[in-house]
């Protein structure tokens, strides 16, 4: 059964050690997950959460959408099959309402013509030069960071919606709209949803 994490290390996020692909999901289901490194007690006990409870939470929230990330080191460790297979399970009650992503070409690939879901690649390049592998695949979001677009350059127009992630800055935020983003993904979202309201109070 998958579970949500974003390493595949514990440490970091969590009070628990090792590898989370060599744990038994047993264990994993009594993990702490409340990030002490950054909340310390306040989240204390927060168990390692299941894609199916986010599923559960989903359910009970009509309006609510998924980006599931499908990490390389998982698809490595247990098979792009049998990865994208248990996953897609998962999602199934929701999955009009999730986007399946991952930096793997392949498993976005495989996810959408095993479950026709959505499919988000995240890119590891210059997405100017993956343009043509863009207009193969044609999935619904491309992904990538702020940092791998060249100066100056729009993003590549296509039937896709572009996210760019690892943005902190209003200024650079609407900035990246101008050259073709739709979204940006941020690990200050409350400090950026501010200075975007701010900026669009001040010119109305």
């Amino acid at each position: 059964m998958p579970f949500v994490i974003h390493d595949a290390s514990l440490e970091r996020t969590t009070r628990g050690t090792g590898d989370v692909r060599l744990t038994m999901s047993g264990q994993l289901d009594g993990i702490d997950a409340g990030d002490p490194a950054r909340f310390g007690r306040a989240h204390a006990g927060t168990a390692l959460p299941r894609l199916a409870g986010v599923v559960e939470l989903m359910a009970a929230s009509p309006g609510a959408r998924a980006f599931v990330e499908v990490k390389r080191a998982s698809l490595v460790h247990h098979g792009r099959a049998h990865c994208i297979e248990r996953i897609l399970a998962a999602l199934a009650p929701v999955r009009e309402r999730c986007t399946l992503i991952s930096f793997d070409a392949d498993a976005c690939r495989l996810a959408r013509t095993s479950g026709g879901i959505e499919i988000g690649w995240v890119l590891d390049g210059d997405p100017v030069q993956l343009k043509s592998v863009l207009d193969l695949m044609r999935p619904e979001y491309v992904f990538c960071d702020h940092h791998r677009i060249p100066a100056g350059r729009s993003l590549p127009a296509g039937p896709w919606t572009w996210v760019v992630y690892e943005v902190t800055d209003a200024g650079h935020a609407l900035e990246l709209a101008g050259r073709g983003a739709a979204m940006v993904e941020s690990m200050q979202p409350l400090r950026l949803a501010a200075e975007l309201a701010s900026r669009e109070a001040e010119s109305a």
